[in-house]
């Protein structure tokens, strides 16, 4: 026998019993590590921390998950880290014994003990039996080739990321959430995808036929292949998946069927136990099952008839659990239920019945140029369902509505209006949050009231991510962000810690939201994403047309046409406009050298455009001030004669490359900082940024260039580089964080366009290096560029892929040798790779 942590424990698993030694409290095994489960044992220990010992059986090797989040993880939007809900310090710290792959296979009721696969037993007090849902198998012949999967946890989302890194065909059958969501991410995770459905209209369950057409258009428009009314034969393949033969004889290739046609209660073990069971494992409003030592939560158990699939019933179903295990007076009595979600990026609502009929009236709304439909069921003037989509905002204004039965027949005329409605027909969203009783649901997934809010904010909550820590609002699909935000804005006002902040007055979404949203959905211009992502004012406004134009051009390399009229007036313009009106003009001088053909060129135009100032910059090149707006074309074809390109001194883009002489003529130098800088300013130029982005390379450590407070900087030592990050002068001046140190020049220059590429995909628009830095964090960073050697060799083939495409001068060819340039950094790259940069 051995003893750990006051428990004795044999060592034989054969006839293994796990006693308690010295603690005393009763003995909770839970049975199921997921979401209802573990929700279940954070409710007891908010109520009574010390009441009970636990010890948690999970089938999985892993903690506890959210499982909603799945889809996202397979979109490649999310890692499983980031949608961990209790890391293994949770249960440490709360003393629960969590033991992993090792699932509980029998229940001995007379002897109150559970026996896990691999022999384990342990006695138990109270017994919880949270096995969650199987997945439906439809039984066709093929059913068990290799290539056939569910999706229902991490195994089968990992499954499908190594069938979708081969590529080829898939085939989902089932166009209820889960398949659309698997459809979705392997879609974007390269896959040619047909979703099969044996119903008419997708979502039959959540969506009248109405919205269940617009979302099979829009899944459409994305490349998907969606066929409804379609009865699946058979599952075809000799020793592997093949295809797919519909009962009307269509084939489909496919090398990976995902399974997603339906979810049964998981009862085998309650009925192998002499429980109870109909649909589910039978429960009272206290969670208990026909034996009083036994309890079922989630979505394996029936109470009152019903089983409930969704996230909030099992929620409350957890605290009226946690409630009688405390001696609490409360109980379950059912839930009334809504589904508010995001299908591959579309926004959808449902609740109550909507399938109409006698004695019911509709009350519609459609909006055909955004993608919009509204459909509101009324019956004895009460509203007794709602159908959402493409605009969801007014859910819970119309599911409070249906939850209370409230008379709405002097309303009736405004219903279809929402939040104009509520708030006494101001659009103002704050106005409509505040109409809202304390009791009306905020969070469908996580069964949180505006109370409950409202509460976790009194209580010193006072940002969205302490709000999420607290009562899980927000914490689960997002969906319900924006009105934690609005009561966020109505209790704290300018007290509000704010995280990311909306783009701008035209969008509820963020630039971290955007950026991945236009990957995620494939949006090709500034009118599709206003579409899709539901801006409110038709063509957008000056904060954000610019960052769109921005995020199109860095997403879409090659393919997005520059929108010019998105563009500041200095940057279309190719000149920093000054008070008097006129503009400067600043060539480029690639690392501050210049020659007699230029300066001859410099002089040429001062004269013929009578400039009245020539200015030498602090980027080492000169500023040819007091240009007439009709004359800068002119100036620069007589610039561009001479071999001279813009400097981008007014563009969101690189603007110089400061060096010093460096080894060839200083006496201190130690590396030929000069030539360094021209390659780096040669490899850099045209790159469209978040914000302006200086480099400087310095030939030693004496920093004549002033590395270290440039967003890039180089300082040469004699034994190699010295690699600088996010500094910057003005008003707020900033030194670098050292990143790292090499040895080659060609190393400088890939970390160099590594860095950059980070920095162009990662940060918001208008954000410099350095806060961008000090937001993620330098070790961050370390880890993208200098640890990670893959991810860091992807970066720097992206940015110089982009570069091929970056926006050229519009009164000039793109400078003389870049392409040759390219080659040179691509040539360490495989044939097929030097073609895609191509």
């Amino acid at each position: 026998m051995e003893f750990q942590d006051g428990i004795e424990r044999s060592t034989d698993y054969e006839t293994a019993l796990i006693v308690p030694s010295a603690d005393v409290r009763e003995h909770l095994v839970v049975v199921g590590n997921g979401m209802a489960g573990c929700r279940a044992v954070e409710e007891l220990l908010a109520r009574d921390a010390g009441r009970y010992r636990v010890t948690i059986f999970g089938a999985e090797p892993h903690v506890n998950y959210n499982r909603i989040m799945l889809s996202p993880v397979l979109a490649g939007e999310k890692t499983f880290d980031q949608i961990v809900i209790n890391t293994r310090e949770w249960y440490d710290e709360n003393g629960i014994e969590l033991v992993t792959s090792d699932p509980v296979v029998t229940i001995d009721r007379p002897g109150r003990t559970v026996t896990a696969q691999s022999g384990r037993k342990v006695r138990y007090d109270r017994l919880l039996i949270a096995t969650g849902s199987d997945p439906f198998i439809i039984p066709v012949p093929g059913k068990d080739l290799p290539g056939v999967i569910s999706f229902r946890d991490m195994k089968d989302v990992d499954t499908m990321l190594e069938a979708a890194a081969d590529g080829g065909d898939a085939v989902v059958i089932g166009g209820g959430l889960l398949g659309l969501e698997a459809a979705h991410g392997l879609t974007l995770r390269g896959m040619k995808v047909t979703v099969i459905h044996l119903m008419p209209t997708l979502m039959e369950r959540q969506l009248d036929e109405a919205a269940g057409w617009l979302l099979k258009s829009a899944l459409e428009a994305r490349g998907q292949t969606i066929l409804t009314g379609a009865d699946t034969a058979e599952i075809m393949g000799e020793g592997k998946v093949e295809g797919v033969r519909l009962k009307d004889g269509r084939e489909i290739p496919a090398s990976l069927v995902v399974m997603a046609v339906g979810i049964r209660p998981s009862t085998a073990l309650a009925r192998e136990a002499g429980l109870d069971v109909g649909r589910g494992i039978k429960v009272d409003d206290h969670m208990v099952t026909s034996d009083p030592h036994v309890l079922a939560v989630g979505e394996c158990v029936e109470h009152d008839g019903n089983v409930y699939g969704l996230v909030a019933p099992l929620w409350d179903m957890c605290r009226s659990l946690a409630d009688g295990l405390t001696d609490r007076h409360s109980g379950y009595r059912g839930s009334v239920t809504s589904t508010k979600l995001k299908v591959a990026g579309l926004d959808v609502f449902s609740a109550g019945d909507f399938s109409g009929g006698e004695g019911c009236e509709d009350i519609v709304l459609r909006d055909a140029s955004r993608g919009v439909y509204k459909r509101v069921v009324v019956k004895d003037g009460k509203v007794v369902g709602a159908v959402l989509y493409g605009d969801t905002a007014d859910g819970n204004l119309y599911f409070d509505l249906l939850k209370k039965g409230e008379d709405v027949s002097e309303i009736r005329d405004l219903l279809i209006l929402g939040q104009a409605f509520a708030s006494g027909g101001s659009a103002d969203p704050l106005a409509a949050v505040a109409a809202l009783p304390d009791d009306a649901e905020i969070c469908g997934c996580n069964g949180v009231s505006k109370g409950q809010v409202a509460a976790s904010i009194a209580a010193g909550a006072c940002s969205l991510d302490a709000v999420r820590g607290t009562c899980k609002a927000s914490a689960s699909c997002g969906s319900c962000t924006g009105l934690v935000e609005s009561l966020l804005a109505l209790s704290l006002g300018e007290e509000v810690k704010s995280g990311p902040k909306t783009m701008c007055k035209c969008t509820s979404f963020t630039h971290d939201d955007v950026r991945r949203e236009i990957v995620a959905q494939h949006m090709k211009s500034i009118p599709e994403v206003m579409h899709k992502l539901h801006w409110s004012t038709p063509d957008g406004c000056s904060s954000c047309r610019p960052a769109l134009n921005y995020y199109l051009l860095c997403a879409l390399p090659g393919e997005y046409v520059d929108d010019q009229q998105s563009r500041f007036v200095n940057e279309r313009m190719h000149a920093n406009i000054q008070k008097d009106g006129t503009y400067s003009v600043v060539p480029r001088m690639w690392g501050g050298l210049t020659n007699p053909r230029e300066l001859r060129a410099i002089a040429d135009v001062v004269e013929k455009y009578d400039a009245p100032m020539v200015k030498v910059t602090g980027g080492q090149r000169l500023d040819i001030f007091g240009i007439k707006k009709e004359d800068l074309p002119a100036v620069w074809a007589d610039l561009n004669a001479a071999g001279m390109v813009s400097g981008h001194a007014y563009g969101k883009s690189l603007r110089t490359v400061k060096t010093c002489v460096g080894s060839e003529w200083c006496r201190f130098g130690t590396q030929d900082s000069t030539g360094l800088g021209v390659k780096t300013e040669r490899m850099t130029w045209g790159s469209w940024m978040p914000h302006k982005f200086k480099i400087a390379v310095s030939g030693c450590p004496r920093n004549c260039a002033e590395a270290t407070i440039k967003d890039f900087g180089v300082v040469c030592v004699d034994s190699g580089y010295e690699l600088h990050v996010g500094g910057n002068g003005g008003i707020h001046v900033r030194a670098t964080d050292f990143l790292c140190k090499v040895a080659t020049e060609q190393e400088a220059l890939d970390y160099c366009a590594a860095f950059t590429q980070l920095y162009r995909e990662e940060a918001r628009y208008l954000e410099r290096t350095a806060p961008w830095i000090e937001r993620v964090g330098v070790e961050y960073i370390r880890q993208r560029i200098v640890e990670d050697d893959t991810g860091r060799e992807e970066l720097r083939v992206r940015f110089l892929y982009s570069q091929s495409f970056s926006q050229e001068d519009p009164w000039a060819e793109r400078a003389a040798g870049h392409k040759a340039e390219l080659h040179q950094h691509l040539e360490p790259l495989a044939p097929q790779e030097l073609a895609a940069a191509e």
